[in-house]
């Protein structure tokens, strides 16, 4: 029955997408269920995310399908964001030490680094062929964070996307080493989130949290300076044989 019912809710996605003058040919059923279940099965709200979706990826993104290292030097060269893994789960981990980061001048171009993260992130995790619903697994690290480090804006920027235009794309993400004075500005930042996503947040602050968070990803995939065995690895450091999943680089044909 759940099969069935997932067949017919996909057969009245597509049509709605036609509806709405697009198309979800190239795109396989993993990656159009996870519009669907962001939109709690309802067809034509998946349908209207998926189309701006679509139309998002082909204002921000080249046509080569992918943001180019070149375009995001600026902040790359803080080496803020780490990628390592694959976690317990085998989802790729994306570490952010926020005491490297300061807000953004051009946030056109903070917005492109988004982008570049994500999507490197997502198709570091694709095992051979892509399936379409691949996931990532988040650490945000408040470590030695001053004043000058908060970026509320940055931070509603990031989980907008994932939430926009990455559905179903984060499985979880942890906070750690969180202090006092950065409260405020979360309790802030939290207004803009969906439930979904603020149940996929883990603040860890005591040892049983700290526990699970290191059983859940696993001392192979975790820094040694968080308790693992791995080497943490700068994002830029890291090669792909693609840089874009195939699934995000078809967009810009719509």
């Amino acid at each position: 029955m759940m099969e069935e019912s997932q067949e017919l809710a996909l057969t009245q996605f597509r049509k709605s997408v036609e509806k709405l003058s697009s198309s979800t040919e190239g795109y396989e059923k993993p990656t159009l269920m996870r519009f669907l279940v962001a939109r709690s099965m309802n067809p034509d709200k998946a349908a209207k995310m998926f189309v701006e979706w679509q139309k998002w990826r082909a204002s921000m993104v080249p046509p080569s399908g992918f943001v180019p290292d070149s375009q995001v030097m600026d902040e790359l060269e803080t080496r803020k964001m780490y990628l390592n893994g694959p976690t317990k789960s085998g989802h790729p981990l994306l570490i952010c030490k926020v005491f490297k980061h300061f807000p953004a001048k051009d946030q056109l171009n903070f917005k492109k680094f988004v982008i570049h993260l994500l999507d490197k992130t997502i198709a570091s995790g694709i095992k051979g062929k892509e399936v379409g619903d691949e996931k990532v697994v988040a650490v945000m690290d408040l470590q030695n964070i001053t004043y000058q480090n908060l970026d509320a804006r940055g931070m509603i920027t990031g989980f907008q996307f994932l939430q926009s235009y990455y559905p179903e794309r984060l499985s979880k993400c942890y906070i750690l080493h969180m202090p006092g004075f950065f409260a405020t500005v979360w309790r802030f930042v939290c207004r803009f989130l969906d439930k979904a996503t603020q149940e996929k947040i883990v603040i860890v602050t005591d040892g049983e949290e700290r526990r699970i968070f290191e059983e859940e990803i696993g001392l192979d995939a975790l820094p040694e300076e968080y308790g693992g065995r791995a080497k943490l690895t700068a994002l830029q450091d890291v090669f792909l044989p693609q840089t874009a999943p195939g699934m995000l680089a078809r967009n810009n044909d719509v």
